[in-house]
């Protein structure tokens, strides 16, 4: 079986993130630095992630978190900020961020040590459209034709899926964004570049699955059948 498929399956990362541990040098067969695309046979070869044997395979946990501002979407930080993983340590598994929100976002994000499931929840092929609320400062109205329209990140062309005026909150004006993509800071930089500065930004649904009442910092395990939907 492909190594990036193996650490996928035993909870280690998305197979993505897996292809990404190897092409850093952070996985080893057999005391040799992997290859992106080789194979190997757990049980049998010695598999090991920045020097520590990967694990039996845990049950599937899937679970949705109302990320606060202010934490890291990753499983850890060298710098010692606060990442998600405090939000979630009493889950019962080794989990990680299937998909990512910037430290000043908040809102619904998924969290699994099913890598198949966070490849269909977070890549653009599987359609799985996310919605935002977003407060922001500017020329509304002119800024809404522009973001309707392929706009040029990171040398991407990204386009929302959707972009209407839900009215005021305070001083800032309320969108309602949806789109496809999730790369880095998307939002932000699509209204960066359509003269909107960006004061908050909170993703409210993720294909079928909605935020809810769930409060900022709490988690709940999802259900057998928001798990197929979003399967599906």
């Amino acid at each position: 079986m492909r190594l990036q498929k193996i650490l996928s399956a035993h909870g280690v990362a998305s197979r993505r993130g897996a292809e990404q541990m190897i092409l850093n040098g952070r996985v080893t067969v057999n005391g040799d630095i992997a290859t992106l695309g080789q194979s190997a046979v757990f049980g049998a070869d010695d598999i090991r992630v920045d020097g520590e044997p990967i694990g039996q395979r845990e049950d599937p946990v899937y679970i949705m978190l109302n990320k606060p501002r202010g934490y890291l979407t990753t499983r850890s930080d060298d710098r010692g900020r606060k990442t998600v993983m405090e939000l979630v340590q009493d889950a019962g598994a080794r989990l990680y961020p299937a998909g990512r929100l910037d430290m000043d976002s908040e809102g619904l994000l998924l969290l699994t040590n099913d890598g198949s499931f966070t490849d269909i929840v977070t890549h653009p092929s599987f359609g799985k459209i996310k919605i935002y609320e977003v407060g922001v400062r500017g020329n509304v109205k002119e800024a809404i034709s522009a973001l309707r329209r392929p706009i040029e990140i990171d040398s991407h062309t990204v386009r929302a899926a959707s972009v209407e005026l839900l009215g005021r909150a305070g001083s800032l004006s309320l969108l309602r964004v949806a789109i496809h993509e999730g790369r880095n800071r998307q939002i932000r930089k699509m209204c960066a570049q359509c003269g909107l500065e960006v004061e908050t930004l909170k993703r409210v649904s993720i294909g079928p699955l909605e935020l809810g009442d769930l409060k900022p910092g709490q988690w709940r395990y999802l259900t057998e059948g928001e798990v197929r939907l979003l399967m599906g």
